[in-house]
């Protein structure tokens, strides 16, 4: 985990960078002489760079339990490595190699890192003596021994040795320095031949710096090589800023050690990488990720808060933030790399970008992101000629939503039909970028008809730090002089709003009378719910609830919506219960549009045909599906419920949809007409992962998957805890902020402390259970980490049971809902809760939904 200390005093403030729609423009833009051409990022497709590695989505302790982050948020990730504690190691309470290594396998995850030396619970870690280590090597070691999925794992004895056990290794002093490099020599001989040992073919990963040092490194390997004690992978930690300009000049010279040693390039893993004011920021994240895969590195995102959110790219178990989108469309590139030229290379927060194209599916796509608010031109060249003189292309946003606000499914600003010039070359460009955003371009072959024009509600977002304010204070938050401290919009944000008149003014300006949807990017530390009241032009006031965060400067968004005359409004924000920091407030016009999720961008297996004929709604083309393929859309939900979904299909044989393990659509055959498909869905608040299959020989020809922009809750039954069958020690008590006033508390730790609920359904078949929850346990202190702990919940149904992980929610006040699928019986059924060995945490009520409504 990283090792920098987060520094002395209380974080505050919010984040925020004004959230204004990139728009793609028609025709290329006309600069003044007078100005700066436009930047351009040049992808050259006819310069292709390597197969797509996906090397840059791991994470450390980015899983905390199985099920924590949830399987709807990992498996779009196909994570190609993460890094994880010692089984049974002491230095956080999660986190463990084999308790994470099954959801990481359903997955389809690569290699899982072992930081061995996670076995201690201090920091810097105890140092009881090699003797005492080797023991616990042994232990840990022969649990993995006997697993078929040994080969998954990869040991790092050592942990950042400069920095602990071998300080020395840093130091200026010659003599200091040969005698802490003996000693890790030697240690680190021992302990790889110990690994060894028992497990013959174990690989082993190091030497993991905190950096990389030019003169450890060329002592070390040439000594490793002479004595056979080689590492398998090399690994290191790039945490500062400045790797973003130099690390490969750092790795041209690992790579010419290599050369100069005489020894085999080794794969070579980053597996702490990032400040926190990258973390969760789409055009920080896009800098890092573009230079991982061009020099063709994995790389595992640090471990700076909390286990179990994927390193701040996870709002709750199953809903993803804005950077979770980023890293989808990182890991549905296909096909070989192609050579980006950025405006700037290797320069701090500049405008980044991943191209990749797969002559197969005749997709390109390009991420790119970073750096300026400006405008830019994306020039693709030498497009290939089996794309046609015409091609379609798509520009998305996925927007920064703060570490712990719900990241709605990328928005799309433009479709657009292009000629490819003479010289094989299109240019699309853009405007208004959001620094903090990232954004996605696709081109295919452009078919009959005329894409969809993109529907691009008005936005507009007020930084807290213009707002008019009363009793509150201005702060800095992480730049690149601070890099450890948490990013926010403009780096700055507006805290200490804790006076009885403590509010913010905002001005805002609205293009049109309408509704308008409010985001208010906050934080809260304060142990409990806070609220703030909202009035406009001093009008009558409503109360906003805002949940509480990690800290106050651990950014989410409370959601609520405005009526508005065109015109210029003071939106006011004033001190309620307990306190907040805020960011900025995003306003947006309120849209009823559906979402659409072509089939062609969709997670495939097995091998579909990807046709262009037709451009049909997106542009994009269609999918085709025979015996044995199938497409994945990962479908957002912004709330609970019910929602339309259509599906645009041809098929000449029987096809489905499925949905939560369930057939939730049935496609019947078109005779080869395209089709729309409607079913009412039920969707959880989040990710959702829609299945389409065929079967036989029939083929099914998919074009995009519509989704309602808003869900209904009718036909969803709601039981509340405290009116099911108590046993044990499980007791009702009072909260204001639980629904009804009430939770039960104190089930589990024994067999006999449960609740039972009878739960009727109208007919058998798969439902979703919510389970709404508290949970506010933590164990043991670390350096910066907060060591939250997820609680198991043995939840059987009809005699049939499962554990399933509640995450941590930071108070006992505060209710999440997790969906839990279940198959249910018709009539009643005996839902029961309990644990064992351990609390369950505090359930508040449970609600039932059948699949399909």
């Amino acid at each position: 985990m990283p090792r920098t200390p987060r520094g002395s005093g209380r974080f505050r403030g919010l984040v925020g960078a004004g959230v204004i729609a990139a728009a793609l423009v028609g025709t290329a833009l006309t600069v003044p002489a007078a100005q700066a051409a436009t930047p351009q990022l040049t992808v050259d497709l006819g310069r292709t760079t390597g197969a797509v590695m996906h090397g840059a989505n791991g994470a450390l302790y980015g899983l905390s339990d199985d099920g924590v982050p949830g399987d709807n948020i990992v498996t779009p990730l196909h994570m190609t490595s993460i890094a994880t504690k010692a089984p049974d190691g002491a230095q956080h309470p999660n986190g463990d190699a084999l308790a994470v290594q099954p959801a990481f396998a359903r997955g389809g995850g690569g290699d899982n890192l072992i930081y061995m030396q996670d076995v201690y619970a201090q920091w810097p870690y105890e140092n009881l003596g090699l003797s005492d280590y080797l023991a616990k090597v042994d232990t840990m070691v022969r649990k993995v021994a006997g697993r078929p999925d040994a080969d998954t794992f990869v040991w790092v004895p050592f942990n950042e040795p400069d920095g602990n056990w071998y300080s020395g290794l840093g130091s200026s002093d010659a003599t200091k320095y040969a005698s802490a490099l003996s000693s890790f020599q030697s240690d680190w001989a021992t302990v790889y031949k110990r690994i060894r040992s028992i497990i013959p073919d174990a690989r082993i990963a190091g030497p993991n710096e905190t950096h990389y040092d030019a003169r450890l490194m060329g002592d070390f390997y040439p000594w490793a090589k002479a004595n056979d004690v080689l590492p398998d992978i090399t690994t290191w930690h790039e945490l500062d800023p400045g790797s973003l300009s130099h690390f490969e000049g750092t790795l041209s010279a690992y790579r010419e050690l290599e050369r100069k040693t005489g020894i085999s390039a080794r794969p070579v893993n980053i597996n702490e990488y990032g400040n926190r004011r990258d973390l969760s920021v789409p055009g920080q994240m896009v800098q890092w990720m573009s230079m991982f895969e061009r020099n063709k590195v994995y790389a595992d995102q640090a471990y700076w808060d909390i286990a179990g959110n994927l390193d701040g790219n996870v709002s709750q178990t199953n809903i993803p933030n804005g950077d979770w989108w980023l890293l989808r469309w990182y890991a549905g590139l296909s096909g070989q790399t192609a050579k980006v030229t950025p405006p700037q290379a290797n320069v701090i927060d500049t405008l980044q970008g991943i191209a990749s194209l797969d002559t197969g599916r005749r997709q390109a796509q390009v991420l790119l992101g970073g750096g300026t608010s400006g405008s830019a031109d994306t020039v693709l060249q030498h497009v290939p000629a089996s794309f046609g003189r015409k091609v379609n292309v798509s520009v998305e946003r996925t927007a920064w939503s703060g570490y712990e606000g719900a990241g709605p499914a990328p928005s799309v600003l433009a479709r657009k039909t292009y000629t490819v010039a003479a010289n094989g070359s299109v240019t699309v460009p853009l405007t208004n970028l959001d620094p903090m955003a990232a954004y996605r371009i696709t081109v295919n072959p452009a078919g009959s008809g005329t894409p969809a024009a993109a529907d691009v509600p008005w936005s507009a977002s007020y930084e807290a730090e213009n707002a008019a304010l009363t009793s509150g204070t201005v702060y800095t938050q992480g730049t690149v002089s601070n890099p450890y401290g948490y990013a926010t919009s403009g780096t700055k944000d507006v805290g200490s709003l804790n006076q009885a008149d403590s509010k913010a003014a905002f001005t805002v300006d609205v293009p049109s009378t309408g509704t308008y949807d409010l985001g208010v990017f906050y934080g809260n530390q304060s142990g409990g719910p806070a609220t703030q009241t909202l009035t406009v032009d001093g009008g009558s006031a409503r109360t906003i609830t805002y949940d509480p965060t990690l800290n106050w400067t651990y950014r989410s968004i409370a959601r609520t919506s405005v009526s508005l005359t065109a015109g210029r409004h003071t939106l006011t924000l004033a001190k309620g219960i307990n306190e907040v920091t805020l960011d900025k407030i995003d306003l947006t016009k309120s849209s009823t549009a559906q979402t659409v999720y072509p089939a062609t961008y969709t997670d495939v297996t097995g091998s579909p045909s990807y046709g262009y004929s037709a451009s049909g709604l997106t542009g994009a083309g269609s999918l085709a599906l025979t015996a044995g393929d199938s497409a994945v859309f990962d479908v957002y939900a912004q709330t609970d419920g019910y929602y339309t979904v259509h599906t645009d299909y041809a098929s000449d044989g029987p096809a489905k949809l499925t949905l939560d393990g369930a057939t939730a659509v049935t496609l019947p055959a078109t005779r080869g007409q395209v089709t729309d498909r409607s079913a009412r869905l039920y969707l959880s608040a989040g990710n959702n992962r829609v299945t389409a299959a065929t079967s036989g020989s029939a083929t099914l020809t998919l074009r995009d998957l519509r989704v309602a922009a808003r869900g209904d809750t009718s036909g969803v039954t709601a039981y509340e805890a405290e009116n099911g069958t108590l046993a044990g020690a499980a007791a009702v008590s009072s909260d204001t902020w639980a629904t009804g006033g009430k939770y039960v508390g104190y089930v589990g730790n024994g067999s006999a402390n449960t609740l039972t609920v009878q739960v009727k359904a109208a007919c058998a078949g798969r439902y979703v259970m919510n389970v709404r929850y508290a949970n506010n346990e933590v164990a043991g202190s670390g350096n910066y980490n907060t060591n939250v702990v997820s609680r198991a919940t043995r939840i059987t149904v009809n005699g049939t049971a499962q554990t399933v992980m509640f995450r941590n929610n930071y108070s006992w006040s505060t209710y999440w809902d997790l969906p839990v699928p279940v198959t249910l019986g018709a009539g009643t059924n005996t839902i029961t809760f309990g644990n064992p060995t351990a609390y369950a945490p505090n359930i508040d009520r449970i609600t039932v939904a059948p699949v399909t409504g």
